[in-house]
């Protein structure tokens, strides 16, 4: 809306879009705290543009969990700096393979878990929901398929690189992490008759199964999990628009208020169907192929339980997903056109593009898997980015 707008929310678009970039790219631990703090200074006005009343509630929760964590991200690197003298993350990884203190350094990384696992919704999402449920939706739609994925990436950068002399213990906490998130997700995805709600509840559950990769510590695995990551970017996004559009048609949140919008809406409908098969990982869609390794690996491995757990949480999506498809769609219509509160026109261009990138990461998988597994290849292999940094030993 034009009163959000003249707020500066392109600028902040653009900051949030600076900080995500910056902390995929950067290679030095506290430039990483720098542009986290970029995105979440951004998101933090995008949160509250507007001043609704559920926004500025929402944000003083978010934003005070987040000055929390992003105190103990800023006392983990002065820790880590003091025991290894370097913040590089390359030069890093060999200081913590040279360091007699193995116990200082777990202490150290079980630190860095618990900040990450905040910023990504790993376990502690107990904020997520509201603050996902907030701001306009085309906020939460940016929200939900870049945010919480950044702290993904750092966990798997950290662990894979910097973190890797006690992995019984790391990798073991954090596979305990990532079963109860999807437990407890799952709960929520399936107990919410809110449109928001069990779409946010979604993100926590494919957070807990993304992390399995760096759980199970397994290249195949890895590779399912970096596959799945880049679909659920597309998808969560897509959703949020297609949930937000029936919201605004309708004029509100609750499943049990709204019916037969595909008669009105096929596309619309249909498109959100696609999406949700897409997330719950129905071949040949974008989400198949990212699972089948993660569930592969878990096997290899080992890891029964977290192995049923992912399959029981995709039972978990579909059913969620499911509910607001024949909530939204089927039925009885109950509104007819005049009666709608706004327009779908412009949204349904940017949803088709999404959904053409999901289906060619199903349909294409033989095009895009070879970048994706190579990417793996190298987190498993971290001499490989330490050669690259630091040049030959």
């Amino acid at each position: 809306e034009w009163e959000r707008e003249r707020f500066y929310y392109y600028a902040f678009i653009q900051f949030l879009i600076t900080g995500v970039n910056g902390s995929f790219l950067t290679g030095d631990i506290f430039n990483l705290f720098v542009f986290f703090e970029v995105m979440l200074l951004a998101s933090y006005v995008l949160l509250s543009l507007g001043g609704l009343k559920k926004q500025l509630r929402a944000g003083i929760m978010y934003v005070l969990i987040n000055i929390v964590s992003s105190m103990l991200f800023i006392v983990a690197v002065a820790y880590l700096y003091a025991v290894t003298g370097t913040l590089n993350m390359a030069h890093l990884s060999v200081r913590v393979a040279e360091a007699g203190q193995p116990d200082l350094l777990t202490a150290i990384a079980l630190l860095f878990l618990v900040i990450f696992a905040v910023k990504s919704a790993l376990l502690f999402f107990y904020w997520l929901p509201e603050s996902y449920s907030a701001p306009p939706t085309a906020v939460s739609a940016l929200f939900a398929g870049l945010l919480t994925k950044v702290g993904v990436y750092a966990i798997f950068r950290m662990f894979t690189l910097i973190f890797y002399h006690e992995p019984g213990i790391t990798h073991s906490v954090i596979a305990w992490m990532a079963g109860l998130t999807m437990i407890l997700g799952s709960i929520g995805a399936v107990a919410y008759g809110n449109i928001q709600k069990v779409l946010a509840y979604n993100i926590v559950i494919a957070i807990g199964f993304i992390v399995i990769g760096i759980a199970v510590f397994q290249e195949a695995a890895l590779t399912g999990a970096i596959y799945y990551l880049i679909h659920d970017m597309v998808v969560k996004t897509l959703l949020f628009l297609l949930g937000g559009a029936m919201v605004g048609l309708v004029g509100t949140y609750q499943l049990k208020e709204m019916s037969g919008m595909i008669r009105n809406h096929p596309y619309l409908g249909w498109m959100f169907f696609i999406a949700s098969f897409a997330l719950v990982g129905v071949p040949p869609l974008s989400g198949f192929f990212g699972k089948l390794l993660v569930l592969q690996g878990t096997l290899e491995t080992q890891f029964y339980v977290l192995g049923a757990i992912g399959l029981l949480s995709s039972l978990a999506v579909l059913y969620s997903t499911m509910k607001i498809f024949m909530n939204g769609f089927w039925g009885e219509n109950q509104l007819s056109k005049e009666d709608e509160k706004t327009s779908t026109q412009g949204l349904l261009l940017p949803c088709t593009l999404l959904i053409c990138v999901s289906l060619f990461l199903g349909i294409g998988v033989e095009w895009v898997n070879p970048y994706v597994a190579e990417a793996a290849s190298d987190l498993m292999n971290p001499a490989v980015y330490i050669e690259a940094v630091l040049g030959p030993a």
